[in-house]
């Protein structure tokens, strides 16, 4: 019984740290990109624009963040919660 609960635990952990890695890869290229465009927008002479995709993608972080840091835990605690009920009944 203690060697399903550790693999389920293992498993959530894995799980976890997948989706807390892709976020801080995505932001960590966000920034990234972010900079270049601040420097070809300013380096450019012309009207500001880069703050147009800058915001555009910053949206898109955002939803990343609550995916990984706020809907991912509560799945997985719902599968977490099928799973020890499945090794209880087996």
């Amino acid at each position: 019984m203690t060697d399903g609960l550790d693999r389920i635990s293992d498993a959530r952990a894995a799980k976890q740290y997948a989706a807390f890695k892709g976020f801080y890869i995505h932001c960590f290229i966000y920034v990234l990109v972010c900079l270049l465009l601040v420097l070809i927008n300013v380096l450019s002479a012309k009207p500001m624009w880069a703050q147009w995709p800058i915001i555009g993608w910053g949206i898109g972080v955002a939803f990343h963040a609550y995916g990984a840091f706020v809907k991912t835990p509560k799945e997985l605690a719902k599968w977490e919660s099928q799973q020890l009920a499945r090794a209880k009944k087996a």
